[in-house]
C-alpha cells in the first residue's frame, strides 16, 4: 500500500507515469477511442471506472507537465476546432486551469492527434462516453 497516491493510479499506470522521460508523451483518451490500434504494442492501461476530468486530475497530481514544448494537445473537433467537447471543457475547467502554471492547451486535427497518439509512451484509456475526450500530455521535469 502506498499513502497519498490516487487509487486512479493503478499500478501499471504508476508504472509507465515513472519509466516516461522528459518530453515523453501520453494518451489520455475516451471509451470511444481506438486505444487498441493506436497502442500497438505499447502500454495501454484501462481505467474503466472513471472519466477523462478524473483520469487527469489523478495521473496530473503525479506527473510534471512540460513547460517548454507544448504540455497538452487535443484532439480538435471534426468540422470545429476551436470549439471545446463537453469533456474537454471540463478538463479545462476543472484540472489545467488549477495547474501552476496553467499550461497551454493547443487544438490538433483528429488524424494527426491520432498520429502523436501513436507515438505516446503509453495509451491510458477512461470509461468516458462523451466524445473528443482526448488529450495528449507532455512529461516535463522536477523543479
Amino acid at each position: 500500500m502506498l499513502k497519498n497516491i490516487d487509487p486512479l493510479l493503478t499500478p501499471d499506470l504508476l508504472h509507465a507515469l515513472a519509466a516516461m522521460g522528459h518530453g515523453d508523451c501520453i494518451a489520455v483518451c475516451d471509451t470511444n477511442f481506438p486505444a487498441y490500434s493506436i497502442a500497438g504494442d505499447r502500454p495501454l492501461i484501462h481505467l474503466p471506472g472513471c472519466n477523462l476530468a478524473q483520469a487527469l486530475r489523478a495521473i496530473l497530481s503525479v506527473l510534471p507537465l512540460d513547460t517548454y514544448d507544448t504540455p497538452v494537445l487535443r484532439m480538435a473537433q471534426v468540422g470545429d476546432a476551436s470549439t471545446l467537447s463537453d469533456a474537454q471543457r471540463e478538463a479545462v475547467e476543472t484540472v489545467f486551469s488549477r495547474l501552476d502554471p496553467q499550461p497551454r492547451v493547443e487544438a490538433l486535427e483528429r488524424f494527426a492527434y491520432y498520429e502523436q497518439a501513436k507515438q505516446a509512451y503509453a495509451v491510458v484509456q477512461t470509461g468516458d462516453a462523451r466524445p473528443y475526450g482526448n488529450f495528449i500530455l507532455r512529461k516535463g521535469v522536477l523543479n
